[in-house]
């Protein structure tokens, strides 16, 4: 098959406003979502449409695709209820949705249901599809939306995990080529579109004292905790088919760690961001076995849907070395975990001590920071020291809050979806980057290293701690507003 949608000339050398006014104009004029009957059409991509609608930035069809049996009007009280449990309706929001709503039903497999598709896309020469499917099905779909005449002028959304490994992933890019151009081709991760995330990226960029500092000379280490309280709610059985490597450090957590140490982007078109977290990707050690440890909450094997003898982790630590000038030696300590003391996600930039004590004595544990809560707070703060009252020269410890952001943040499946209808790749992930991501985890799938039994409510096994240098200790998220050290 031949390849569609091809790189417009004009793109690599727009400034950011025009480049979005080229975007804005050439915006999808449709969208369909396969899977609209499925959970995450339920949890995320109706309430982001709702919130499209809401701001007025749903002025186009949308097709609901799924499995026959159903009908529109089953399908918008299906939308209705995703709205009223995620506490978002809108009564005039969800009335504009409602009215732009259709829905086709058919079995992917079957050529006749793409027909109906294009028969309801009507004039509309710019789809947006977006795959709510197990990766499984996007080279079925695809050839269908080819075959039927669906894909010509349109741009498709695929969702994680965008393959188990490096060889699945290449062979998922490989299907989705036959058919999309690659800039037509938007992967979704959603992480990219919070905002504690954007806050992050703004924050390093935009501000000149951190640059200086950024790097080996004054950085010490760098610590990123993904936790939460919950476990695998009733998911026992699609959780031994990922396990925390595949589903949040490949993905979130690499990307994560991407803005962290990438270098300043070459402009403001979307593809110089991209371009310089492809060279950090690259740059990062692939995993040995004395970089990971391995866990496992008690109780999970009681879970339904696993293995009597599974030795799948839910929680991962391990130590990443990034090859660049900037943080030649400074490790990278990621840890991720479900049924954790905390439900929070936070990166914690550990400056080196004064070469001099003059004052105090310090310890590492003592030393001033970047504290970044990327959820479900947005703060960006830093550590630093002051005096005591009193006569002697003696310090303590102080965190000036840079940015609290308490009220409710825009959704990320709401910013995700405009920019893919604007045609804007920014947050979107790349084919090479997806495959150099699975490049630093996938010596580390193989599941060679022991998985350790910890208990519910802990932070991880104990075993965690012996990836980090030095006199490092884990530090572990505390509720906001966050207590001195």
């Amino acid at each position: 098959m031949r390849s569609l949608n091809p790189t417009s000339p004009k793109l690599a050398s727009t400034p950011r406003a025009g480049l979005r006014a080229t975007m804005t104009a050439n915006r999808s004029d449709a969208f369909v979502f396969f899977g609209a009957t499925g959970d995450l059409a339920y949890r995320k991509i109706f309430p982001a449409l709702h919130a499209l609608a809401r701001s007025g930035d749903l002025d186009l069809p949308v097709i609901g695709m799924a499995r026959e049996g159903w009908s529109l009007e089953q399908l918008r009280e299906h939308a209705r209820e995703s709205l009223q449990d995620s506490g978002e309706m809108d009564q005039g929001a969800f009335a504009r949705l409602s009215a732009q709503l259709r829905y086709v039903g058919g079995d992917y497999n079957d050529p006749g249901t793409y027909q109906r598709l294009k028969h309801a896309l009507g004039d509309a020469a710019r789809p947006l599809h977006y795959l709510a499917v197990p990766p499984s099905m996007f080279a079925t779909v695809v050839r269908g939306l080819a075959n039927a005449g669906c894909a010509d002028g349109a741009r498709i959304v695929v969702e994680k995990p965008f393959g188990r490994d490096l060889a699945s992933s290449r062979e998922l890019n490989r299907a989705v080529h036959e058919v999309f151009a690659e800039p037509a081709i938007f992967r979704i991760d959603h992480y990219l579109g919070k905002e504690a995330v954007q806050n992050l990226q703004y924050f390093r960029f935009a501000n000149t004292f951190l640059d200086p500092v950024w790097n080996h000379h004054y950085v010490e280490r760098v610590q990123i905790t993904m936790a939460e309280e919950g476990g695998v709610e009733g998911r026992g059985s699609f959780y031994e088919e990922v396990g925390a490597l595949r589903d949040v450090v490949q993905n979130h957590l690499l990307q994560v760690t991407a803005l962290l140490a990438m270098d300043a982007p070459a402009g403001r078109h979307p593809d110089s961001v991209r371009a310089e977290k492809l060279r950090v990707f690259r740059a990062m050690r692939p995993l040995g076995p004395a970089d990971v440890v391995r866990g496992q909450f008690r109780g999970y094997r009681d879970e339904p849907g696993v293995a009597p003898d599974s030795d799948v982790e839910t929680f991962v630590a391990l130590c990443l070395h990034i090859d660049t000038w900037r943080w030649a030696g400074v490790p990278f300590h990621i840890r991720t975990g479900k049924r954790l003391a905390a439900t929070a996600t936070e990166v914690l930039v550990d400056l080196k001590c004064p070469a001099l004590a003059v004052f105090d004595r310090f310890s590492p544990a003592q030393s001033d920071y970047f504290r970044f809560r990327l959820g479900p707070e947005v703060v960006i703060a830093i550590g630093a020291r002051v005096k005591q009252h009193g006569e002697e020269m003696r310090g303590e410890r102080v965190e000036l809050v840079a940015r609290h952001e308490p009220s409710s943040p825009m959704l990320e499946y709401e910013r995700l979806l405009r920019d893919a209808l604007n045609g804007d790749p920014g947050l979107f992930t790349r084919d090479d980057s997806v495959e150099a991501a699975w490049q630093v985890v996938e010596p580390a799938l193989d599941h060679a290293t022991p998985v350790h039994e910890y208990e519910p409510g802990s932070w991880g096994p104990s075993a965690a701690a012996a990836i980090l240098t030095g006199a490092a200790a884990w530090h572990d998220p505390r509720p906001e507003p966050y207590p001195p050290c």
